[in-house]
């Protein structure tokens, strides 16, 4: 498989983005350009923000990026995020696996995705008011990329917990090789990102990434911590809301440090 073959596969799995269709399709192969899927659609989400502040200002700016957010992913993440919400209230590893499953979404799921979208607005909207647009675009930059990185190291240390399912090839196929391949690109565009940006000087050009990186690696070991515990390994759904709450994590340390 070509290397824009892979990219190409990463983009039809991670957004809802048009690409040619193609014959094999192998998402293990493809894990390594999760973060360079991540950091393109962080920069073009940056870059949408950034132009949006002015003339709108920063509050409708900061909508209009997760409405484009959601638009471009098809909402693939806050789905997954919703239906492990659900699943907190199964009694045993079956009865949350069951209610994943289900399509419909209950309480708990509208909760999390309501909470998501609010501070995903308000997080994006502090770092488009109070930091150079620079700055923000490479906090948002960064952001996206650890999130989509931060899937790979859970689906290459976890089981697959169902017997069939979307991520499961994913969850098989991902090597060694393969994960520390998602690792290096991550690292690579996050240094990319920094370096080319504006705005940062002296120790800000590296306790920014530092601290995001910390902040996503920390939140996914808490999802997997808690994938394994309730549920015996990581599913889709599992990987999606891992790469959410780690977006989050990510904008909340860095509208810390930024403010």
């Amino acid at each position: 498989m070509s290397v824009l073959g892979s990219f190409l596969d990463a983009v039809a799995f991670l957004t809802r983005v048009p690409v040619p269709p193609r014959r094999r399709f192998d998402l293990a192969r493809a894990a390594w350009a999760f973060p360079v899927v991540g950091g393109l659609l962080g920069l073009l989400l940056g870059t949408l923000g950034v132009l949006a502040a002015d003339p709108l200002g920063w509050f409708v700016a900061a909508v209009v990026v997760v409405a484009v957010e959601v638009v471009l992913t098809g909402a693939l993440h806050l789905d997954g995020l919703a239906d492990c919400a659900d699943g907190t209230g199964g009694a045993d590893r079956q009865a949350r696996l069951r209610i994943m499953k289900d399509h419909s979404v209950g309480v708990y799921g509208v909760a999390a995705v309501v909470l998501d979208v609010l501070l995903k607005v308000a997080l994006i909207g502090g770092l488009l008011q109070t930091t150079a647009p620079g700055v923000a675009m490479i906090t948002m930059t960064l952001a996206w990329t650890l999130s989509r990185a931060a899937m790979l190291p859970l689906a290459a240390w976890l089981p697959y917990a169902r017997d069939e399912g979307t991520g499961r090839s994913l969850v098989e196929g991902l090597s060694a090789g393969r994960l520390w391949a998602g690792v290096l690109v991550a690292a690579v565009c996050g240094g990319a990102a920094t370096w080319a940006g504006t705005g940062l000087t002296g120790a800000g050009v590296w306790i920014l990434p530092l601290a995001l990186l910390l902040a996503a690696a920390l939140t996914a070991l808490l999802v997997g911590a808690w994938a394994r515990r309730t549920l015996g390994g990581v599913t889709g759904d599992v990987l999606g809301a891992t790469a959410e709450v780690t977006l989050l994590a990510a904008l909340l340390v860095g509208a810390l440090l930024l403010a």
